[in-house]
Order: C-alpha cells, then structure tokens, then sequence
C-alpha cells in the first residue's frame, strides 16, 4: 500500500523539522561559546549571546524546525510525526561531532539508541487524543483537579530548582537545566494545543480569540518559552551538546505524555498491551539515559587544558 500524498508532505516536513532543530542546538552551541569568549557566559548567568549573530541564526533555525513540526500535523497523523522528532537527537549528536569535536563513545551511542528506541515505543503505543472542537473545551479540561494538581506540583518543583538547585548545582548536575526546561515544556504543548485549537477555528471563522481563555493560554505560552530558552541556553554552555539532546528529548517526552493524559484521560482507551508496551518503553529510555550519563566523558580521554577543569566538574555528576 502506497503512502498517501498528504501523509508523504507530513513525514517531509516532520523530517525537516528534525533536521532543522537539531542543526539548531549545535549553531546556538557554536554562538554560546563565541559569546563566552568575550563576554559573561550563559552558564554564569550572563547574557552576552543576546549580542552573537550566530546564536540569533540557531533561534532562527529551530523556529523554522518548529514551525514545519506544526505545519507537519496539518498533513499526516501524529503517529507518524511526533516519533520523527527523535532524529533530532542523531542530528544533534552527529554535527557535534564533526563541528564542535565532542566525541560520543561507543556505549554512549548505544544510550542514544536505547532513547531513541525506547521513546519512539512509547509514542507510538500512546492513545490517541480526543476532538477538541473549542477553547472554552480546552479550558474545561486544564481547571479540572487533577491538571490543576499536575501545574500545581511542576510549578512548584521549577520553583524549588530554579532557586534551589540552580545555585548550588546548576554547572555540575545535567538534570537541573534540563528538568526546568522539560517541566515547563510539558506545560507549553497544552498551550499550544490551545492556542492551535484556537487559531484553526479561527481561520473556519469561529473567532476564538474573543475568549479571555485564548490570552490566558497565549500568556502562559509566552513565560513557558522564555523560561525554556532561558535555561536550555545555560545548559548548552555547560554541558556536552550529544548528552543534553536525548536526555532533554526523553524527559520532555515523557513530561508530555503524562500531562496530556492527565488532562485528556487518553488512558481510558487503553488496554493492557498498549500499558505494558509503555512501561518497556519507559525502561528502554531509563537505560539509555543511564548509559549516557554514565559514558559521556569516555569520548574525550585527553581534553583541551582550557576544557578540563570543567569536565572534572561534570565528570562527578
């Protein structure tokens, strides 16, 4: 059976996306270390890249990535586009090598495999989502208890990271930039799915942007992205680019399935095989993160001297 024209624009742009995207972490990675150089690093809570060309060329980058990933679910289902956001990881970690000579080891390879693999069963395994036909439907199912519990406990624990954990352990412990980003991510997706839901009704001519439901959304969209690049941007000036990739993919992923089932009950169209499924999904990705914290250094046996005070630091992550 042929793919269908539709289905085959979709699996184009959800591969661009991935391409895109994953260039972009290693362009914004090149214009942090630029911006280092001469100014306060991101990592140290300057904002000098603001002023980098190159970072400014990586921000465009993953818009573009980002808007072909939107674009993609208009042809294709999302059975087919969301698992194809996982090639960015192989991008990412692929370009790192050769542009910014961060050696992956073999077993290192191996963790972003197991991510990749584990992620993937996971998405394709999860249930589908309901028809949502209104904002004021979106709004009826984010203040019901248990996603008001579920933005109560993330807001919370960003919180408690961000002025916690980021002081004492932001520039050793990966998790720390990479669970705000991820937190506040699982957030952003419900908004989008808003504010998408809002703009295509919109366009049929059912203006939804006459609900103060749609600004609230949009709102929170816009402090979720800030905090997002805010913190992603530290993470890429203090950590390996192919180990920041698939460990931020897996947690957002994860992040995002958790809170889109909260918030659309998908796990009442589930049965036991698609539940088992899941959680060997959960597994794969468990081991592969691990292998990838635990093999991130194995790459580069003799790093640069100006590099090695900061790999030691790492190192005891």
């Amino acid at each position: 059976m042929g793919i269908s024209v539709d289905n085959l624009r979709g699996l184009v742009l959800a591969l661009s996306s991935s391409i895109f995207i994953g260039t972009s972490f290693i362009v914004k990675k090149k214009g942090l270390m630029k911006a280092g150089a001469t100014g306060v690093r991101a990592g140290s809570g300057g904002f000098s890249y603001l002023y980098e060309p190159l970072w400014w060329i990586g921000m465009a980058t993953m818009i573009v990535g980002e808007a072909a990933n939107f674009a993609a679910y208009a042809f294709a289902p999302a059975i087919l586009v969301t698992p194809l956001g996982a090639l960015s990881i192989i991008v990412s970690a692929v370009l790192a090598h050769f542009m910014l000579n961060e050696k992956l080891h073999v077993f290192g390879i191996l963790g972003c495999s197991l991510c990749v693999v584990g992620s993937t069963t996971i998405v394709l395994h999860a249930p589908k989502e309901r028809n949502i036909e209104s904002v004021k439907q979106v709004w009826y199912l984010a203040t019901e208890p248990g996603f008001i519990v579920y933005t109560c406990l993330v807001s919370a624990l960003v919180v408690f990271l961000i002025f916690r954990s980021v002081p004492r352990y932001g520039q050793t412990h990966l998790i720390v930039y990479v669970g705000i980003c991820s937190l506040m991510g699982s957030l952003t997706v419900m908004s989008v799915k808003a504010i998408s839901i809002a703009l295509k009704l919109t366009i049929e001519g059912w203006n939804q942007f006459a609900y103060a439901q749609t600004w609230l959304f949009t709102g929170v969209l816009i402090i979720c992205i800030l905090t997002q690049m805010n913190y992603l941007n530290k993470a890429l000036d203090s950590f390996n680019t192919a180990v920041i990739s698939p460990v931020y993919y897996v947690m957002f992923t994860t992040l995002t399935i958790l809170a889109s089932m909260i918030m659309f009950k998908d796990w009442d169209s589930q049965n036991a095989t698609q539940i088992a499924t899941e959680l060997c999904g959960f597994v794969t990705i468990l081991s592969g993160t691990f292998l990838l914290h635990k093999t991130k250094d194995l790459g580069n046996s003799t790093p640069p001297k100006n590099e090695q005070n900061e790999q030691n630091a790492v190192s005891n992550t």
